[in-house]
């Protein structure tokens, strides 16, 4: 019967031989993050985030909007107007477009048009995030792009509920344009606050 080392010590006393037991290490080395990595894996994640706004603003406003000009006798569709709209235009609008036209609509605000906000402003807010290192600045530039998204959604659901409404009033017109020209100027400062993002990131820090 194996003495215990214990028992070794007791009877060898300092020369006693005891068996060393070494446990394998917890973490393996060649699996820590570097920051390297971490920066890589971000630089793809915005990359694919950018291709998938731009694939998607193009499907939205360049392609399938002006693709349901077909069904309104010509007449654009109220998203693309960037300088809004007025109660003469959306009656015209209504009495060109069936039901079926307008349910075509309804449904592009539910894909194309909900997802392009949503992926924009999730790619601005991380490459704010990467490239602007003080807080107050980067949650001043965040609120652009969420304000976007939440303004497009917002202004899909005010444009269908005016489409589908069996009278419309100048209330519900004011708000559907309002907010169209505000997702358009928020857009628009939004890729402005990228590039200061970008411009900040690269700028060499003061050691």
């Amino acid at each position: 019967m194996a003495k215990t080392p214990a028992q070794r010590i007791k009877k060898h006393g300092a020369k006693a031989s005891v068996p060393q037991h070494h446990l394998p290490p917890v973490i393996n080395p060649t699996t820590q993050r570097t920051p390297e990595k971490a920066q890589n894996n971000s630089s793809l994640i915005l990359i694919a985030g950018v291709v998938a706004s731009l694939f998607l603003f193009w499907y939205l406003h360049l392609l399938t909007l002006n693709q349901l000009t077909q069904l309104s006798g010509g007449l654009p569709m109220p998203d693309s107007l960037i300088g809004g709209f007025n109660q003469g235009f959306v009656d015209q609008l209504r009495s060109a477009m069936n039901e079926e036209a307008r349910g075509q609509l309804n449904y592009l605000h539910k894909t194309a048009g909900t997802l392009f906000p949503l992926i924009f402003a999730f790619t601005w807010l991380l490459l704010i995030g990467t490239n602007v290192a003080r807080k107050g600045l980067r949650w001043a530039l965040w609120a652009l792009p969420l304000l976007f998204a939440a303004v497009r959604l917002w202004g899909n659901a005010a444009i269908d509920s005016m489409m589908s409404a069996s009278a419309v009033d100048a209330g519900q017109v004011a708000l559907a344009s309002a907010l169209t020209v505000a997702g358009w100027v928020l857009l628009v400062l939004s890729l402005l606050a990228g590039g200061a993002a970008v411009f900040i990131g690269r700028k060499p820090r003061k050691q």
